[in-house]
């Protein structure tokens, strides 16, 4: 506990130093970007604390009903792994997340109807939590995100019918749906088919008795738990972890773009390859280019195709004209970090809509690009995607030591739900096996593909499946409170966080 408490010191000492040199840099006449800085980072910490409570709790009941490790030893433990799985993070979740809000939101995300937007959405999701932490109710820290970037859509579309604003990206929100809805469906079958072989395959009987007193299992069983708790950890930190990431950096951006606009770590060849690549982008375009095409604003053009997802021979026009815009600038300035402070917001907004309305158009399959041309601009959108789309490394671990100090203060409310109350009869080593490692393949599963799915969901049906296939039976009780939890998670965040969204952009 010493150890782990010295840990979370360091780690917010060095985040905090970290955002304090990248800050010494900005000039600001004003002190209301820092106050609203501070404030919108203490919320989105706040919420990964709180999923703390929830996910993170998850991955250590198994091994804390089986006496495989001492509670907070397991906490500890779980922590640890968090952490790594927090600092491997890939940060496509992260961007899949935030690919869901309103196109036009995220790219005045300094403007108050953006801080309207961070602040009602992390807002809701932590007041579902909590309340559904206080019950003891494993709801999903996903699916509560999920819901509250919905609402916040929906409200912004309400406010401003007349200027054609956008809403939600429904595809989007239907493909994370789908793996929010299709994850507890894997869980539950495929941990019940994990110990239905186990049953087949390993007859040593220990395996399938519940725990005596508070003796721990033989050394092997011991060693699996607790890897497959590791694994867990590790998964859920590099997957659930991301979903606060992408909203700091937003945060970040839109208080303090001189240091967070662009990726200042790109170097001067890689910008140099970024110019080059630019050139050969805007070939590949003029291709597709329609002869009768005229444009006025190009940004504009892109953005109202991203919008509206509506294809017209303007787009390709004006798409060209931003690629060939950049690819200029980038030769000029020689690399990023040197644009000049007013044009970066700018900049990065020109380089985000055009990633967009690239992957819509693949998407899409929109132009049809030959298969030469679709791979030029692939390469293309990973340069630009490298500029734009970056976590510092201070930023996954204070979400690292967030989700860790959440785990340690509000662990137990759900990993007793976990453990006694799913099943009628205690959970075995071998139910704690199977679901772990059916949450583990399926969280890191859902990581590599970019797709976020929810640990609670995943775990928790896992271990319904194991008690089916035990014969063990089901408090039916107990699951009919996480139905309803599952079932009303969406509908209360959308409910939550657009009535916030409203009351907060009036304020703002």
């Amino acid at each position: 506990m010493l150890v782990f408490a010295v840990a979370l010191v360091i780690g917010f000492v060095y985040a905090a130093s970290e955002l304090l040199r990248d800050l010494a840099n900005v000039h600001s006449t004003s002190i209301y970007p820092f106050v609203l800085l501070g404030l919108a980072l203490t919320i989105a910490l706040g919420f990964e604390f709180v999923n703390g409570f929830h996910d993170t709790a998850n991955a250590v009941a198994t091994v804390i009903y089986t006496h495989s490790l001492e509670p907070h030893i397991a906490v500890v433990w779980s922590g640890v792994w968090n952490f790594i799985g927090v600092l491997s993070s890939s940060g496509l979740v992260a961007f899949g997340i935030i690919s869901l809000l309103p196109v036009e939101l995220i790219l005045q995300v300094g403007s108050g109807a953006g801080f309207s937007m961070v602040f009602a959405l992390l807002t809701a999701a932590i007041l579902w939590n909590l309340g559904t932490w206080y019950f003891g109710l494993p709801a999903s820290s996903s699916h509560t995100m999920v819901g509250s970037i919905i609402g916040v859509g929906i409200a912004n579309q309400l406010m401003s019918p007349r200027t054609g604003t956008s809403g939600v990206d429904w595809g989007q929100a239907i493909n994370v749906g789908k793996t929010l809805l299709i994850s507890p469906l894997v869980g539950f079958f495929v941990a019940f088919l994990f110990l239905t072989i186990a049953k087949l395959v390993l007859k040593n009987p220990k395996l399938y008795a519940a725990p005596e007193g508070n003796e721990p299992p033989p050394f092997w069983i011991r060693g699996l738990l607790v890897l497959t708790c590791t694994g867990v950890s590790f998964a859920h930190g590099s997957n659930d972890g991301q979903k606060g990431m992408g909203l700091i950096m937003l945060i970040l951006v839109g208080t303090v773009p001189t240091a967070y606009a662009l990726n200042h770590a790109i170097t001067e060849s890689q910008t140099a390859e970024f110019a080059t690549i630019s050139r050969q982008t805007v070939d590949t375009l003029h291709q597709y280019v329609s002869p009768s095409a005229v444009i006025g604003e190009p940004r504009r053009e892109v953005e109202e195709y991203v919008r509206t997802r509506e294809f017209t021979p303007n787009t390709m026009l004006a798409l060209q004209q931003i690629v060939g815009d950049l690819g200029n600038e980038a030769t000029i300035y020689k690399v990023l970090k040197d644009v000049p402070q007013t044009m970066m917001p700018n900049f990065r907004n020109d380089m985000y809509i055009t990633s967009e309305a690239l992957r819509l158009m693949k998407s899409s399959g929109k132009p049809a690009f030959t298969a030469a041309d679709q791979m030029v601009l692939d390469t293309y959108k990973k340069h630009v995607d490298a500029a734009t789309k970056f976590i510092p490394t201070w930023v996954k671990v204070a979400v690292a030591m967030a989700l860790g100090l959440g785990t340690m203060i509000g662990w137990k409310r759900i990993v007793v739900t976990v453990g006694e109350k799913i099943g009628k009869q205690h959970l075995t080593y071998a139910q704690g096996a199977a679901a772990e490692i059916t949450a583990m393949l399926t969280i890191g599963g859902a990581d590599y593909l970019g797709m976020p799915v929810s640990t609670t969901h995943v775990l928790s049906s896992g271990v319904a499946g194991t008690m089916a296939a035990n014969h063990s039976g089901l408090q039916w009780s107990t699951v009919r409170s996480l139905a309803l939890a599952w079932v009303l998670t969406l509908p209360m965040a959308i409910i939550l966080s657009s009535s916030l969204y409203m009351l907060f952009h009036r304020i703002m």
